[in-house]
């Protein structure tokens, strides 16, 4: 899937959350929508959490 097309996917869906369950809604399913990507990319192995934690906790660098 190309990177319009998941937008345009990702903004229909944040859409009919906004006017279905309201602004609370909309905000769980944003927050939920981004806690599932970022796990998808940890077990695909494209995300190395370990290395983001440390580079936040000041441990080691980014580069």
């Amino acid at each position: 899937m190309n990177s319009t097309l998941t937008g345009a996917l990702v903004g229909a869906v944040l859409a009919f959350a906004a006017l279905i369950f309201g602004f609370w809604g909309f905000l769980l399913v944003s927050l939920l929508m981004a806690i599932g990507a970022l796990t998808g990319r940890v077990m695909s192995g494209q995300l190395d959490f370990r290395a983001l934690a440390s580079a936040f906790t000041g441990r080691r660098t980014s580069s």
